[in-house]
């Protein structure tokens, strides 16, 4: 049986994905706000700066992005990953112009899913739509099997007003992460603004979707500007 899990603070759209480091090369770029900074691509993660990613970690899982981007500078930005979640706590504390420029470098000197996933999902927040949707499909290319990028990518379609082809990205990312997490809600919005009665049964019957959570992504649906 899936676990439930309800969204905490924050709209079911945005799941703060961490990910794992993967290969990538050793590209530098500036950065458009500051002339004397750079980003590195470099995926070489020491024992030490891993152990400084992991508390980072930690307390964005725990909801203090302040505190984690005061740890995460304390010590230096050594590598792509560390740029990527200094971009996205940038973003979680407000500060998008800057997120912006932050993950334009990174697209502009590493080109991976992760940097054009930050950079679509800023887009989205700015009330770029058209630009978010750009740079989240270049994502989902580069990226095919992250259920973190599919999903918001779906969302942003339902956004858009293309509810048939969101039902295949989030489905998509519901069954890569197992039915957990944000995209339960999204999904099953994105059936009640699509009218995919056969859908709703499909959650509810495989996946333990109960009346507490049909009631809130019925709201969710009515936020995103349906009337399911």
């Amino acid at each position: 049986m899936i676990r439930k899990q309800f969204p905490k603070g924050q709209p079911a759209v945005w799941v703060l994905a961490l990910a794992a480091v993967t290969t990538g090369c050793a590209t530098t770029a500036t950065v458009a706000r500051n002339p004397m900074e750079t980003v590195s691509c470099s995926q070489e993660v020491q024992p030490e700066h891993q152990m400084q990613l992991d508390l980072v970690d930690s307390l964005t899982g725990r909801s203090q992005p302040y505190a984690a981007m005061a740890r995460l500078e304390s010590e230096g930005l050594h590598t792509e990953q560390h740029w990527l979640r200094y971009a996205r706590l940038l973003a979680a504390t407000d500060q998008l112009v800057r997120a912006e420029e932050v993950f334009r470098s990174l697209v502009v000197a590493c080109a991976s899913a992760d940097a054009y996933h930050g950079l679509g999902r800023v887009y989205i927040q700015r009330s770029w739509l058209e630009q978010g949707l750009e740079q989240l499909a270049e994502a989902r290319r580069r990226e095919p099997s992250s259920g973190n990028i599919r999903n918001d990518f779906g969302y942003a379609l339902l956004l858009a007003g293309r509810g048939e082809d969101a039902v295949f990205e989030l489905r998509t990312a519901f069954e890569l992460v197992n039915g957990e997490g944000a995209v339960r809600q999204n999904l099953a919005a994105a059936y009640l603004l699509t009218g995919n009665k056969a859908g709703l049964s499909w959650l509810k019957e495989n996946y333990d979707f109960g009346l507490e959570e049909y009631a809130y992504a019925e709201q969710h649906a009515k936020g995103i500007g349906g009337q399911p």
